[in-house]
């Protein structure tokens, strides 16, 4: 099928695609014998997973996918070779195989494509050689400690990919597909090599470009915004440029938007079906996903769509009645300007089509040259290239917009030193934000580093000099590695000096690249040579009205080229006056820029402007460098001899006066120094800064209600407006404590010298919480007794504390009649309670009884995990007079404590609240749940095949103790998602534990945000370093807190019972009424008793608090309370973690009833293991007090655990549960249960109704 063909069905129509192989494959269930075949049957390795090897062990497989496809009505279908290549197959060992794997994919594809036309012969089918991004990136290290390390090269990936396009041609494709990109340096070599390959076999085939963008932000993974991404690919000869996989259709448009409207190419699309759900798979219905595509197409903005990950024939069938009739999107014009681009676009010239602004003129940073800054070639010679960043960093923060760098020095191997140089600087987004200029006068230096830069360069420069072979040679080489290049006015005569000599060299220059290499003529960028002026030799004094000419007569004569010039070159003979120099070079540029100069290499931090110059200076400088006066030189150099020790003086008092307070921390004043400590979270020169206070201030109160105070309050100002974060607010809350250990020893001075004055002691009697501090109000807390969490309490606290509340904490495992006792004695504004467990729920209830009876009328705040706004409406309001406030998050504790404690406010809260309470109780009646007869629901349980099941027999029966599992084993297996939640902050920040050891990965992710949202994310990020860095000293200290106890016994089911050895454990039933009419019990996975069979079930309690304790104490004793929340925190997620490892060897070893498991930990996030740990107080065993049961069976004291009257375990970092093995079992929530239920399950459970009713509490409809 040749590419004319292809060309004209884009133009025609929208061609469909098929859909996602991977989803397909998995439908087959094969086994590790399928993926072998009889060709690798004796291989060394797994090969199980490897999807592109079916193309020879079961190509019957393949064929039926792609066949499927094309009845569902793709135009064009890809071939299964994804990760057909060297970099990719390595992983199995099979990069020898590459060839064979394709060669068999593409004569697969072609001879399904063939038949099916030979059977449709209406029907025009293409076939796209699939070619994937490879599993390495060459623009981003794997390393965090070596960030200038790539674990591939650009000449890797080129020789990969020309030997998968070679064997993808050779098997017959009509389309090199290269899709999901998300390193646009992968991709630039992978083009390279399909260009290479179809020249060499004279083909011209079309070549797709398809990439995904990470998250929701926009950019590549690899951190290039769309725009810059379509800037790095122009040089290709590309057919269509599209996305696929990253989003669902929905969230996929807004970016496809963006292609459209700018990409010159026709668009392809084809996103996944939706997003994954918790368990990974694709929800989203053929018929949805029409829905949200319907709009590509009617809006204009495909040529190409199909489907990504989760998607299937079933999804491509709803395509063909969409497209029919419907006009494909039109592609957009060719870039009528020079796009460049580092991580983000910059355009030069007068691009219309672009809605970002286009540079009249822009700036080259000159300091990154080892020829041109001392400073800059020894930090390159000592090898400190973190100095040498801060350099290239400072021009961008200066306003460079491109960076120049150059390596040539005959003592540097400037080879290397670019190339470092360079993956260096891609690991720093705020300064590969710009594009790069690679300046060397030696090829090799400017070939290795064009592939090194992901994004479209510069090169500086080449000229005619060597004869007009080498410079088209060099030309065609930058062209094909997608870079502008910088071409000097010089050839094989010397230099062009004279404006007559500069205009004949740059037009043949110009002539020859448009002629012999159809060079973008927007991509040269002359420079007619700077040179120096007023250097006392008339021949000279025309040099700068010579290249000011130049300009002006390139822009007219020569369509799209660029001009450029080395600004500092003119004032070479002024060297040590930076004024005049400075002067020189803005009077140039004014006119310069004015005849239509494009770029310039320049200091970006000149500050000298042209209207800021003194207007006979000025006037005097025209005259020079226009060559208006021949004396004009003579009238300069005695100027700057005469001037120069004032002006030098007067522009340091300037800088001086301009970086007030800019240039650190220490420049501010006081207030605001102590204010920012509070802020930032930093107390670096926190204890310098208050003995500077306390020299200030009269008294120390004044400090504390001064300028701390006040930081304190806009850190709750800020947390109240969601500009800081959780982590950010423990930090400040750390800073106070500190402040006012530093304050403590002159606040007792103080109180010494009151107390001994007469009629003064009343000022301050004997500690400073008397002194006359204003607080917001007072706050008492306390977790309700039976429950030992108090995580939510400390955050709430630490919250309310940063907005100036006083804070009473009475701890965990508080007693009703205590809480009432010590509000009554305090006289608190607020009593918050907190609760994790069920049973609390109900001690909550209790609370506000006694506190009724008590006759208080203080506001009650309650807030939990299993607390809720329903729940409170309905079980806790009715029991008090006064508010009952349900609060779930606590940045909204300060606003509502603010609201009820504000007489202004009050009212009209209270009566709002009352008013969402009757709605919410109303509510309820409306939309009770059908709950159905327990005999009923028991009739209908799961049906189990129990003939054909045989439990296997566990390999370890009986207790099993492991006293220490090492720290390192256990925190792969750790959560993120819970943790962040843990600190008030989304789940979806967990992402950063995938990409935490690569610096531009983190960074590109950073950018996914939107800008309201990135502090968030950077808190996140700095949040999960803490972690890390808290987790690596617990490793460092080798700490034993990681317990288990386990053990395996005999069981079978009996009605809704479970028999475990001789312990009984009754467990519930649903009894909501379900659609599938099926209604579940954890029993119902065990063997029943009548079997006449003995199945097992195993109980299991965890531990990672045991001796965490001590740590956490010392971490409070230090006034540390940020360290002290990070470690309850982790080790709450090192529980959980623990639950999922020991699971995971119960499965595979102790128990052994699934020993060939292969699963990721993602896998097991996912649940994809058979089997199932249900944990006591979760949604399917929700009696807190069933630990007793297991405690029976177990004994954790053993391991150091002890519990609660209500079943709460202590540490509470611990986990409980039972493992059930049947390859049927699921996790389920009970749900409410109706009062059969509630009595039957007290007469199981020897307890009474009332009890039941207290352990079952959400459980309970209302």
């Amino acid at each position: 099928m040749n590419k004319e063909i292809f060309l004209n069905a884009l133009k025609e129509r929208i061609l469909i695609l098929d859909g996602g192989m991977g989803t397909m494959v998995q439908g087959f269930k094969l086994t590790e014998k399928d993926y072998r075949g009889e060709q690798f049957a004796d291989w060394a390795g797994d090969l199980k997973g490897n999807n592109d090897l079916l193309c020879i062990t079961r190509p019957d497989v393949i064929k039926s996918i792609h066949r499927q496809y094309l009845e569902a009505g793709a135009d064009i279908f890809a071939t299964n070779t994804f990760n057909a290549n060297a970099i990719s197959m390595e992983d199995y060992g099979m990069q020898g195989q590459v060839r064979n794997i394709n060669l068999a994919a593409g004569k697969l594809a072609r001879e399904v494509a063939d038949g099916f036309m030979a059977e449709h012969p209406d029907r025009t089918i293409f076939v796209a050689g699939s070619i994937g991004p490879t599993n390495k990136t060459a623009s981003m290290s794997p390393d965090v400690s070596d960030p200038a390390y790539r674990a591939v090269t650009y000449m890797d990936l080129y020789g990969a990919y020309k030997e998968q396009v070679e064997a993808l041609v050779d098997g017959g494709v009509d389309i090199v597909l290269f899709e999901t990109t998300f390193d646009t340096l992968n991709v630039k070599a992978g083009l390279e090599a399909a260009e290479t390959v179809l020249k060499e076999k004279n083909l011209d085939l079309p070549i797709m470009l398809s990439l995904t963008l990470s998250a929701q932000g926009g950019r590549t993974f690899s951190g290039q915004t769309l725009l810059a991404f379509l800037a790095s690919v122009q040089h290709a000869n590309i057919v269509s440029v599209g996305l696929n996989c990253s989003f669902g259709a929905a969230d996929m448009k807004p970016y496809l938007a963006e292609l459209a409207k700018y990409a010159h190419y026709y668009i392809s699309a084809y996103p996944n079906a939706g997003l994954p759900n918790s368990f990974g798979s694709y929800d989203e219905t053929p018929e949805k996903m029409a829905i949200h595509v319907k709009s590509f197409i009617d809006e204009g903005l495909v040529n190409i769509l199909g489907g990504c990950c989760g998607t299937t024939p079933a999804h491509i069938a709803k395509y063909p009645e969409l497209v029919r009739g419907a006009k494909p999107h039109v592609p957009a014009p060719k870039p009528d300007g020079l796009w460049l681009s580092g991580l983000e676009p910059l355009v030069i010239g007068n691009s219309k089509q672009l809605a970002i602004d286009n540079c009249k003129f822009v700036t080259v940073g000159e300091r990154c040259n080892v020829a041109g800054s001392r400073k800059f070639l020894r930090l390159i010679k000592e090898g400190n290239y973190e100095e040498a960043l801060t350099i290239a960093r400072k021009q961008v923060e200066d306003g460079a917009q491109v960076i120049d760098i150059n390596m040539d020095d005959g003592m540097l191997d400037a080879v290397k030193e670019m190339t470092t140089f360079l993956n260096l600087i891609a690991s720093e987004p705020d300064i590969s934000r710009v594009p790069v200029m690679i300046d060397s006068s030696k090829w090799e230096v400017i070939e290795k580093g064009l592939m090194c830069v992901q994004g479209k360069s510069i090169v500086n420069s080449i000229s005619l000099k060597e004869g007009e072979d080498v410079f088209l040679r060099h030309a065609a080489r930058i062209k094909q590695l997608g870079a502008a290049t910088v071409v000097m006015a010089f050839d094989e005569k010397g230099q062009a000096d004279t404006f007559e000599r500069k205009i004949e060299v740059c037009e043949r220059a110009y002539r020859l690249l448009r002629e012999k290499v159809d060079f973008d003529p927007n991509g040269i960028i002359f420079d007619p040579n700077v040179l120096a002026i007023a250097t006392g030799m008339e021949e000279h004094n025309g040099y700068g009205l010579d290249f000011i000419r130049a300009v002006e007569w390139i822009k007219k004569n020569l369509p799209g080229a660029k001009v450029s010039g080395g600004v500092s070159n003119l004032s070479f003979s002024f060297r040590g006056n930076n004024y005049v120099r400075e002067a020189m070079h803005s009077v140039f540029l004014y006119h310069a820029i004015n005849k239509g100069m494009d770029m310039g290499i320049v200091n970006p931090s000149s500050s000298v402007l042209y209207e800021d110059i003194e207007p006979s200076f000025r006037t005097l400088l025209e005259d020079v460098i226009l060559a208006r006066r021949p004396e004009a030189s003579e009238e300069l150099i005695q100027w700057t001899i005469d001037s120069s020790k004032q002006l030098t003086k007067d522009n340091e008092l300037a800088n001086k006066k301009a970086n007030n307070c800019k240039l650190s921390i220490g420049d501010c004043p006081l207030e605001e120094r102590l204010e920012n400590a509070l802020i930032r979270g930093v107390g670096d020169h926190l204890e310098e800064d208050l003995q500077e206070a306390l020299k200030k201030y009269p008294r120390v109160v004044d400090i504390i209600d001064g300028p701390l105070m006040s930081g304190m309050n806009k850190v709750g100002e800020l947390f109240g407006a969601g500009k800081m974060f959780l982590p950010q607010v423990v930090k400040t809350a750390r800073i106070m404590k500190k402040a006012v250990g530093i304050l403590q020893p002159a606040i007792e001075a103080e109180q010494r010298l009151l107390t001994i004055k007469e009629g003064e002691t009343d000022d301050c009697q004997s500690s400073m919480d008397n002194c006359q501090m204003k607080k917001a109000g007072k706050v008492l807390f306390a977790t309700v007794k039976g429950d030992v969490h108090d995580i939510g309490k400390n955050i709430v606290s630490i919250v309310l504390a940063c907005n100036n509340y006083e804070v009473i904490d009475l701890g965990v495992m508080v007693p009703a009649d205590v809480i009432v006792k010590k509000a009554i004695e305090e006289k608190p504004d607020l009593v918050c309670l907190s609760g994790l467990i069920t049973p609390s729920l109900e001690e909550m209830v209790h609370v506000t009884d006694e506190m009724q009876k008590a006759g208080l009328s203080i506001p009650i705040m309650v807030g939990g995990a299993t607390t809720s706004k329903l729940h409170t409406a309905i079980k806790i309001a009715p029991h008090y007079d006064y508010s009952v406030i349900h609060v779930l998050d606590a940045s909204q504790n300060p606003l509502i404590a603010a609201k009820l404690l504000n007489p202004e406010t009050r009212d009209a809260y209270i009566a709002q609240l009352n008013n969402e309470y009757e709605t919410l109780r109303a509510s309820m009646n409306e939309k009770k749940e059908i709950l159905l007869p327990l005999a009923e629901v028991r009739m209908n349980r799961p049906k189990i095949d129990w003939v054909s099941y045989h439990p296997v027999v566990p390999a370890q029966r009986g207790v099993q103790v492991i006293p220490y599992i090492p720290l390192e084993e256990i925190i792969p297996y750790i959560h993120w998602t819970f943790f962040f939640n843990a600190w008030k902050l989304n789940g979806h920040f967990s992402e950063i534990a995938q990409i935490h050891d690569c610096e531009a990965c983190r960074t590109a992710w950073l950018a996914e945000f939107p800008e309201a949202d990135r502090a968030k994310a950077s808190e996140a990020m700095q949040l999960y370093k803490d972690a890390v860095k808290l987790l690596d000293r617990l490793v460092e200290m080798k700490v034993e807190y990681c317990k288990a106890i386990y053990g395996i016994f005999p069981a079978n089911s009996d009605g809704d019972n479970i028999r475990i050895g001789e312990v009984l454990l009754p467990v519930l039933r649903q009894q909501t009424k379900k659609e599938e009419g099926v209604y579940k019990s954890l029993a119902d996975y065990v063997i029943p008793v009548s079997e006449g069979r003995t199945d097992f079930v195993g109980a299991f309690v965890v531990t990672a608090g045991v001796g965490a304790e001590s740590l956490k104490e010392r971490f409070e004793q230090e006034g540390d309370t940020y360290n002290s929340m990070l470690l309850q925190t982790l080790t709450d997620r090192l529980a959980e973690a623990m639950a999922e490892y020991l699971h995971e060897k119960v499965r595979k070893e102790y128990w052994g009833y699934a020993p060939d498991e292969s699963l990721s930990i993602s896998d097991l996030y996912k649940v994809k293991y058979q089997g199932i740990r249900p944990a006591v107080g979760y949604p399917s065993l929700p009696d807190q007090l069933l630990n007793y049961t297991l405690d029976k069976l177990l004994d954790m004291s053993r391991i150091g655990v002890s519990l609660t009257e209500n079943g709460a375990m202590y540490p509470t970092a611990t986990v409980s549960g039972i493992y059930i093995a049947h390859p049927d079992s699921q996790y389920f929530m009970v749900g409410h249960i109706d009062e059969e239920q509630i009595k039957d399950y007290a007469r199981r459970r020897n307890l009474s109704v009332a009890e039941v009713r207290k352990l079952l509490n959400k459980n309970i409809s209302n």
